[in-house]
């Protein structure tokens, strides 16, 4: 693959279609997108190695499995120079879906989905105030999301 492969508006078609239906064929994207099934898979292939596209994945209701309370952690460090120490440390638990390292109040912001207030009390004690070099951390259960999305592309 050349290394100055530009995006245009094929791919764009090609990943906004995907976006909003990852497990649709390629056939279908094809039409949709008015080229080959084989234009689809190369141009995809380029998507993945370029890293645009990272993979693909399942959205799953996590509160339909039972992880009905959600947070936002907001973490304090000692020293921001201990983030990927922390970080690496916070990826092992497994209740914990995503770390930012932020600016403002917090070094760190972290999505968390417990099963109970519970569960989650337990997780912030047990697991995540044991992590060496969180100074301290302060907890948002989230009532309600009205919205998780993507960007649209293309149009």
């Amino acid at each position: 693959m050349a290394d100055n492969y530009e995006i245009d508006n094929v791919d764009l078609k090609i990943l906004s279609l995907l976006q909003h239906n990852a497990k649709k064929p390629y056939t279908e994207i094809a039409k949709q997108a008015f080229v080959s099934s084989g234009t689809v898979h190369v141009r995809m292939n380029k998507l993945e190695k370029m890293g645009v596209v990272k993979g693909a994945s399942l959205d799953i209701n996590l509160n339909k499995l039972g992880y009905s309370v959600s947070s936002f952690l907001g973490v304090f460090l000692a020293k921001s120079s201990l983030y990927e120490k922390v970080a690496n440390q916070l990826k092992k638990i497994k209740e914990i879906t995503s770390i930012h390292y932020t600016t403002g109040n917090y070094s760190m912001l972290v999505r968390i989905y417990a099963k109970s207030t519970d569960h989650l009390k337990d997780i912030l004690h047990d697991k995540i105030q044991k992590v060496d070099g969180i100074e301290r951390t302060e907890t948002f259960v989230i009532l309600e999301e009205t919205l998780s999305r993507s960007i649209e592309l293309g149009d």
